[in-house]
């Protein structure tokens, strides 16, 4: 979705809209860099705008306008795009194509098409060159993930992987889980030894308490040994491919059925219920053919 180029103008970063910063993280270190840049080498690149009725809104470049602002500057160059709010949503993906946003950031971006902006996720995949499973991934990790941990990173409390770990627990253990990691301080690997340890425990109680436990005790293992590959055998054949699917199903169902055993639909917060409920809708027929096919393929045996 190429924009033609726009000649760059000055603008007046006083009466700039950040309606989209909703969308976009901004931590401090980021904020200080990019200040530190303008007083030494000027603005180096324009931002980019976009029109509403009440005026220009920042499509790139927010961390640019707050710096200046800090600095007391008045103008900053910048090219408008004579694009709506929907294309201008799109244009942050593009924009960022090559340093990429953080999941977190796509999570924010693909539930405003789809919540604000009412886009099918079928045309949100389509319009951001995703395929229709990322797209629900993304709006699975922002739906289930706890807001008061959302502005955790935010604050820049919490890195944005972090979180993607924490928003695989049940929302009630989201935020004890992300105190843990702010005051323990613990990295990536071990937020995610944290979040396997609390999914062994069944229990509801058992979980709290481990995550009382956790936020007391100091940590000791800075960093944790990944878990070893499971090694898989070579498919030479069919019958190597078939019988590697087949324990690869029972793994999954395994897990898939603990899992909703575990934490009931009910559990979660409304709107990641309702795209688990979608999910498992378009899960039942496929399965169901798949036993259909598994019981025309194995015959009943007689019986001596």
């Amino acid at each position: 979705m190429q924009q033609p180029a726009t000649v760059p103008r000055l603008v007046e970063i006083a009466t700039l809209g950040e309606r989209l910063s909703a969308l976009r993280l901004c931590d401090a270190d980021a904020l200080t860099a990019m200040r530190r840049s303008l007083e030494q080498h000027g603005q180096l690149g324009a931002l980019t705008l976009f029109t509403e009725p009440g005026g220009l809104e920042i499509v790139d470049g927010f961390k640019r306008v707050r710096a200046a602002r800090a600095l007391g500057w008045s103008t900053l160059l910048a090219h408008v795009d004579e694009v709506g709010a929907v294309e201008a949503k799109l244009r942050i993906r593009e924009l960022h194509d090559g340093r990429g946003l953080t999941e977190l950031e796509e999570a924010w971006l693909v539930r405003s098409l789809y919540r604000e902006d009412g886009m099918s996720q079928p045309e949100i995949a389509r319009r951001l060159y995703r395929h229709k499973t990322w797209v629900w991934r993304r709006l699975m990790l922002v739906e289930s993930l706890d807001p008061l941990v959302q502005t955790d990173v935010r604050l820049g409390l919490i890195a944005p992987r972090a979180a993607a770990e924490v928003s695989r627990l049940p929302r009630g253990n989201q935020r004890a889980a992300s105190a843990v990691v702010v005051r323990r301080g613990l990295t990536v690997r071990q937020t995610e030894a944290l979040v396997e340890a609390v999914l062994t425990e069944r229990d509801p109680a058992a979980r709290e308490a481990l995550l009382v436990r956790r936020l007391d005790e100091r940590v000791t293992d800075a960093s944790p040994s990944p878990r070893p590959a499971r090694p898989m055998p070579l498919a030479r054949s069919d019958v190597d491919r078939m019988s590697i699917d087949i324990l690869r199903m029972l793994e999954i169902a395994a897990r898939l059925e603990a899992r909703l055993l575990a934490t009931p639909l009910d559990a979660l917060a409304p709107a990641a219920a309702e795209l688990i409920r979608e999910a498992l809708g378009r899960l039942a027929p496929v399965l169901r053919a798949l036993g259909e096919i598994i019981a025309a393929a194995s015959p009943p045996t007689e019986s001596a």
